[in-house]
This record gives C-alpha cells, structure tokens and sequence, in this order.
C-alpha cells in the first residue's frame, strides 16, 4: 500500500493542512495517508503546545470526511520527543509491505542531512517536499539533486500557497474572532466548546 506520512504539531489544525493532503493525495496516487500529531518536536522548542488529545481530536474531527486519512497517535503515545526514525521503524515493523512517503516542509527537507539518522528515513521513505514558493524551486532542486547522490528518493510536488498559518489560527482564537473561514467546521466548534487558545 502506498501510505503518506503527514507529521505536525497541528496546534491546531487548520484548512490549509486538509488542502495539503488531498493535494499530496492525488499528487503521490497515495492510498492512505497518515495524520500523525507530534508530541514534542525537536525543532520546535518555543511553540506552546495544547495537550496532545486535544490536537488528536482536532485532526480527527478535520480529515474525518476523507476515508484515505487516518490520524495516528503514534508520536503522542511516546513519553519523550518525537523523532521521525522512530516513527518510521515502528511503521515499517507494522506494516512491512507498505510503501512509505514522508511529507515535509521546504525548510524540513533543506535541512534534511541534519536529522537525527537521515540516512535510515532515507531507506524506510521516499522523502516528499512542496513547492509553495516558486522562487524556492531551484534550492530544492539542488537539494533533491544532492540528496540523490547519496541514494535518497525524493519528490518534488508543486503546491498551492499555503492561506493561513496556524500561528495565525491561535492570533484569531485569541482575539476571539470567527475560524470557520480558517479551519474545518468541526474544528471551530471543537475550539470554541473547549476554550482553546483564548489564554
């Protein structure tokens, strides 16, 4: 099976993240997709985070209407960080005849030969990146080319630009503004109900 591996603190998640799957859906003919929460992200350290059940349920009430995505507590179920190497080799052990593609950010995938094992996610995953920015194309194709060299698989996928950030969903809930324009239904009532990010 051709499994996606979508990873993010998604605190929380907002429509651009549902958009970016089904974009990498398509683009990547993927059969399932998992959404996984991160519990503590090794590079971000300064993001305050909300409990992790509650950014689970966020993911869960966003892709609930795509049957190709399932949302896995995996990282959240770990009692330390969030490593992608770890992820990967419990999924490989879980699902051995799976074909994994890991989705990541242009400044994840330009960073890559920084990560903890780069070289065994390079084994375990084709590792997918996005052109948001079309100015950022060649960095990323120089990078692809690197990385190439060193027996990596990569992919290149041109996106649409991202509408909002979650940094800028926490802004709005913390001024009390309306998020059904910037996050699924769901998701808003589900923030709203829980008082989420209003402190």
């Amino acid at each position: 099976m051709r499994t996606g591996i979508f990873g993010g603190t998604f605190n929380p998640v907002h429509s651009g993240h549902v958009l970016l799957a089904q974009t990498y859906i398509a683009a990547l003919s993927l059969e399932r997709m998992l959404v996984i929460p991160t519990r503590i992200p090794p590079h971000k350290t300064g993001e305050s985070l909300i409990p992790g059940e509650n950014r689970l349920e966020m993911c869960r009430l966003a892709f609930m209407q795509n049957p190709v995505c399932e949302v896995s507590d995996i990282e959240l179920r770990r009692p330390d960080k969030s490593y992608t190497v770890d992820t990967l080799e419990k999924l490989h052990r879980d699902f051995p005849n799976d074909e994994f593609y890991l989705i990541m950010g242009s400044d994840m995938f330009l960073t890559f030969t920084e990560w903890r094992r780069w070289q065994r996610i390079s084994e375990l995953a084709v590792v997918c990146v996005g052109a948001r920015e079309k100015n950022l194309r060649p960095a990323l194709e120089g990078q692809s080319r690197l990385l190439c060299g060193y027996g990596v698989r990569c992919r290149i996928i041109d996106l649409d630009p991202m509408p909002i950030s979650s940094t800028e969903v926490r802004a709005m809930a913390k001024r009390g503004e309306p998020l059904d324009a910037v996050v699924p239904p769901a998701v808003a009532g589900y923030i709203a109900e829980n008082r989420l990010y209003q402190g």
